[in-house]
């Protein structure tokens, strides 16, 4: 096994990008671009030059190393690498498709769960909440063992029943990654009491190498997933290599050794007999059970092992998908109606750039458009309703505002994936964005249309 030390990348001189399309001029961070309701505003900055095509990296790393880190995001996991004994996926490129690698995917895993007496229960001791849904079925283990892993089905004790998950797109993750927290409280504290987001702290368990404001189980705001439930990139590449492949690491963090990711997932909660979790082998100095790592952390050593940081790498450097041409004053009218509708007040029509120096290595300086405040928001009757232990009923129908950039890359919206089009998708929100779907009916044929084509070029 190799061995990779992250380490913060060269930064890239800087100019002002959005969503991959170069534009004039720059704000500062978190500035606001949108206007007041019937003040023209575009969906995105009206000077465009289409620059790159979906795949490509940001500024800040080399082609080689973007092609290598892009083949481990790519590869194909087999048994002798730890893969299983249940999973959902055999490589992160089988999900990540659309677009291009990276992109969104069709694939909804399955997540479950209880109620009891009002707080949500994971029936953790049955599998909970994720259900994956493969196994690696039956095989010869590492010492001639017989192997059969069952396949995970959904337990009776569950009632929040079968509910699904979409593949996020990851076009321009290592951007989000570098926005300030202060910058996403800010926009909570800028929204009206009627629409107003949640600001999601979580606890940091596998920090970005090289950012000195983080440690283990120190708080950060939280970004990536439909929950907002993760704040680095790199604890989201260990969480899924863990969970939607099955393969276990450790990592070392300032000498300490780092074993969240280290526990094998268990069929409905029942552990498979001695070597029958997978054939991963570990290596010298790899606590036992552990499919892949680093070793030992003496010495202060930070390292993360070779394929989540190979992950890692991929997905902070993967640059925003460019948008489709559009003529600016369709762009204007449509951001105008998105606007008037109510949808900027969550899906903000609004610029970030990153810090000067950001920690994980993107350049600095750099301009973009996510179309969100990432904050979670109560989406009512048609949230998920899948939480965390502990978690209250209203908690379960938080979601984070979804960033729309890339859009024109998919082919199903939602966190489940219910809707195909764009206005299947508007009509599916509930709770806080109730108003905005009937504002968005509410608008003129002419606006609506705008407003379609303004979000499909994106």
């Amino acid at each position: 096994m190799s061995r990779v030390i992250s380490r913060v990348r060269s930064q890239a001189s800087a100019f002002a990008v959005c969503s991959g399309v170069l534009i004039a001029g720059g704000f500062g961070v978190g500035c606001a671009t949108e206007g007041d309701d019937n003040e023209p505003v575009a969906f995105t900055s009206a000077e465009q030059e289409i620059t790159a095509v979906a795949g490509d990296p940001l500024p800040g790393i080399t082609a080689a190393a973007f092609a290598e880190a892009k083949t481990h995001f790519q590869t194909v996991e087999e048994l002798d690498d730890g893969l299983g004994p249940i999973f959902n996926e055999k490589a992160c490129g089988n999900c990540h498709t659309q677009g291009a690698t990276g992109g969104a995917g069709v694939q909804i895993e399955r997540r479950f769960g209880r109620f009891d007496n009002g707080i949500f229960n994971t029936l953790s001791n049955k599998g909970g909440s994720l259900r994956q849904l493969a196994t690696v079925g039956a095989f010869t283990g590492l010492h001639n063992e017989s192997c059969n892993v069952p396949l995970e089905v959904e337990p009776p004790e569950a009632t929040i029943k079968n509910r699904g998950r979409l593949t996020t797109p990851l076009f321009g993750a290592g951007l989000i990654e570098a926005i300030p927290d202060s910058v996403i409280i800010a926009n909570a504290s800028a929204q009206p009491t009627s629409i107003r987001g949640i600001v999601n702290r979580v606890p940091v368990l596998l920090p970005t190498p090289g950012d000195t404001t983080q440690t283990v189980g120190s708080t950060r705001v939280g970004r990536f997933g439909w929950k907002a439930g993760i704040a680095t990139l790199v604890q989201f590449s260990a969480d899924a290599y863990l969970n939607e492949m099955g393969i276990t690491t450790q990592h070392c963090i300032g000498g300490n050794s780092v074993l969240t990711f280290a526990t094998e997932s268990k069929p409905n909660g029942i552990a498979q007999p001695a070597g029958c979790d997978d054939r991963g082998l570990g290596g010298a100095g790899i606590p036992a059970g552990t499919d892949d790592g680093v070793g030992s952390c003496a010495g202060g050593l930070t390292e993360i092992q070779d394929d989540v940081a190979f992950f890692n790498t991929f997905m902070t450097f993967l640059a925003p998908a460019p948008r489709t041409a559009i003529d600016p004053n369709i762009n204007l009218r449509g951001g105008t109606a998105f606007n008037n509708a109510g949808c900027a007040g969550c899906h903000l029509l609004k610029d970030y750039v990153t810090p000067a120096h950001p920690a994980n290595g993107v350049p600095g300086n750099f301009t973009f458009r996510p179309r969100s405040d990432f904050l979670l928001h109560d989406m009512g009757s048609l949230a998920d309703m899948i939480g965390n232990d502990g978690d209250t009923v209203a908690r379960t129908r938080l979601m984070r505002t979804a960033p729309l950039w890339g859009l024109h890359h998919r082919t199903k919206l939602l966190h489940d994936g219910r809707a195909s089009n764009i206005t299947d998708a508007i009509h599916a929100h509930d709770g806080q964005a109730l108003a905005s779907v009937h504002a968005f009916d509410a608008l003129s044929a002419g606006d609506k249309s705008a407003m379609l084509q303004a979000m499909l070029s994106d």
